[in-house]
């Protein structure tokens, strides 16, 4: 996990503008939650759904790809392959975000984007609620303010440089209905997180202003001396500590009587599965007969890992989100039988990292879903490193799979295909230091294989 800065605050207090300024300083990647939000809002309002409409809102959240992209330095919002980043930023947009965004909905789709670019990238996110809840363990946390006068002024004077017609008085009631609406709604209400250094920028230049703020940064990050200058490298991040951990040791048998009862168990499951979806598996000669591999997944849904140990004659065991560890207990007790165990996404869990070199060592298989979240829509996404890491140092065969069915969701009878790839051999995943560019190579020639397989 790289340096989190969460930058909150009210709505016209200068957070974007000062936290795009001190991150180009600072040589730390801008993230902008309320364009995000904006983008919601916008989608809603083009397709004449009301923002404050919350089942009609959610019930859309389905239709939109919202991305952020970097092109020269500058982020552009993208929805539904749509440049937005212009057309976002009206007062009635501003409005329409402000009441999307106190949908949980509208915040729970939105989370995992912020969060994977939070736990790729020194960083500084602006937004509403970002050190207390997208970012609770963000290391910097500031709180920016002004009067809510002199943030009508500044957005005032850059809606007048666009030609916005708005008057002072309505940017003035804007803003303190804004105002009112953020720090009163029930899910995630604007407030000053506990550890967060308050910044005032009501009587500081825009320059003091980001000046302030790169202080606070390094203040609490330790970093002392001037940024570093244009075209300097960056001092690398040292990569996992893997020095104590050897090879997998293949062969290992597993207990035959609860094999025995295991694959009766499957075959009970599998038939089961039969009669409620139209279940077809392809490449069921790829599967390994034995234990010890490992299967690198797309990710549809949380029925995944079943699908895929239907096929294994050895049990299979899977990393989930650290989160569903938290949910209701019968659920916790089902996913734990499966195999299941936490990590923690984004910040090199160690411990989840030796849980997955001891099932592997202990004979049985690991199934790894490289994206890290669910896709909605079945296209694939950017797979994280993580899982070359492991099958670099593991040398396990890594047996690609694509999980096959059109639609968000799994209905009665619906027609899923399983489809297992030729496996990766250890030789083939083999390479001479864990770093950066060979991780992602390898990384990419296991995604390529998944993608192979989803169509």
């Amino acid at each position: 996990m790289g340096i989190n800065v969460a930058l909150d605050g009210p709505s016209g207090a200068g957070k974007s503008t000062i936290a795009k300024k001190a991150a180009a300083a600072l040589r730390f990647v801008y993230v902008d939650t309320g364009a995000l939000y904006r983008s919601i809002a916008y989608y809603m309002i083009s397709q004449g759904i009301a923002a404050d409409d919350s089942e009609k809102v959610i019930g859309a959240l389905p239709g939109i790809d919202v991305r952020l992209e970097y092109r020269e330095g500058s982020q552009h919002v993208v929805v539904n392959g749509e440049d937005v980043s212009d057309k976002i930023r009206t007062p009635e947009i501003s409005m329409g975000a402000s009441k999307v965004s106190a949908i949980p909905e509208v915040r729970t789709f939105l989370f995992d984007l912020q969060r994977d670019i939070a736990a790729k990238n020194d960083i500084i996110m602006d937004g509403r609620d970002i050190g207390t809840v997208v970012l609770p363990k963000a290391q910097v946390k500031i709180f920016l303010t002004a009067s809510a006068e002199e943030r009508a002024n500044r957005r005032f004077r850059e809606l007048q440089e666009k030609g916005d017609p708005s008057t002072y008085e309505e940017v003035l009631a804007d803003i303190n209905q804004r105002d009112y609406n953020d720090t009163h709604r029930e899910t995630a209400p604007l407030k000053k997180a506990e550890d967060a250094v308050e910044v005032d920028s009501t009587s500081l230049t825009l320059d003091e202003a980001v000046e302030r703020v790169i202080a606070v940064i390094k203040e609490k990050t330790g970093t002392k001396g001037e940024p570093p200058a244009a075209g300097a490298k960056k001092e690398r991040k040292p990569l996992l500590d893997f020095s104590g951990i050897e090879p997998v040791k293949r062969g290992k048998k597993l207990n035959p009587v609860r094999m025995f009862f295991y694959n009766i168990l499957r075959y009970l499951v599998i038939g089961g599965f039969k009669i409620a979806y139209n279940l077809k598996f392809e490449g069921k000669e790829n599967v390994p007969k034995d234990g010890s591999n490992i299967f690198a997944s797309n990710h549809r849904g949380y029925v995944d890992p079943v699908f895929i140990s239907l096929a294994c004659r050895v049990p299979n065991t899977f990393m989930a989100k650290e989160e569903l560890f938290h949910g209701k207990k019968f659920f916790v007790w089902i996913i734990k039988k499966f195999g299941a165990f936490p990590v923690e996404r984004g910040k090199g869990d160690m411990q989840a990292i030796n849980t997955s070199f001891e099932k592997l060592n202990s004979g049985r298989n690991l199934v790894i879903f490289p994206e890290g979240t669910r896709s909605k829509d079945g296209k694939v996404g950017r797979g994280k490193t993580g899982v070359a890491l492991i099958a670099a140092v593991a040398q396990c065969p890594v047996i690609p799979v694509g999980i096959n069915y059109e639609g968000e969701k799994l209905k009665f009878r619906k027609k899923v295909v399983i489809r297992f790839g030729k496996p990766i051999s250890p030789e083939q995943l083999r390479i001479t230091t864990p770093g950066p560019k060979e991780l992602k190579l390898l990384r990419t020639t296991i995604m390529d294989s998944i993608v192979e397989l989803v169509h």
